[in-house]
């Protein structure tokens, strides 16, 4: 005579021991195989050289308009003046940005990376070093330079471009394409 006892199924213990080997899988194996974080760097970084182009423009427009004229007080502190060369400084709701050659200059992060925008600093000024960090930006300067890199990836030097501004006026600054192999 059969027994009635034969087993039809999963019990539950067999039940959550799966449930938990694919929670361990999706929460370790996953982010390995779609790197999100590192497509995040890139776009922050495409959205970066983006800022860095609109802004190029709108301060070359704002430098031709003011080129020449009286100073005009910033709302900030400081003065907008840009002479004759196309050198001076330009109010912005980050402060004074340092102009030359009617573009953006290299020279600190009063230049390009102020009037970019890239972090906010209340109208305190230009974004320091700390705020830059902050927010996960990298801005250093070399010889009419400014190389624009996202911190985080495994080399911040290989996730950057850079702004090279004009050495002649007429001539437009230079943007790079954007390296992304240490992202």
């Amino acid at each position: 005579m059969p027994s009635k006892t034969s087993q039809h199924g999963f019990t539950m213990i067999e039940l959550i021991v799966v449930i938990v080997i694919l929670g361990v899988l999706s929460a370790v194996a996953l982010p390995r195989f779609t790197n999100m974080q590192r497509d995040a760097r890139i776009a922050k970084l495409n959205a970066a050289r983006g800022a860095v182009t609109a802004a190029a423009s709108m301060v070359h427009g704002s430098a031709m308009a003011r080129q020449g004229q009286p100073a005009q007080a910033c709302p900030t502190g400081g003065n907008a003046t840009v002479a004759a060369t196309g050198t001076g400084t330009l109010c912005t709701e980050n402060g004074t940005v340092n102009v030359t050659l009617l573009y953006p200059a290299a020279t600190n992060n009063a230049g390009i990376v102020a009037a970019a925008g890239l972090v906010q600093t209340g109208g305190t000024g230009a974004p320091t070093a700390a705020q830059l960090a902050a927010d996960g930006y990298q801005a250093t300067v070399a010889a009419g330079t400014a190389t624009i890199a996202i911190m985080g990836g495994a080399t911040p030097a290989n996730c950057s471009f850079q702004y090279v501004a004009p050495t002649v006026l007429g001539a437009g600054p230079t943007i790079s394409a954007v390296t992304t192999t240490g992202c």
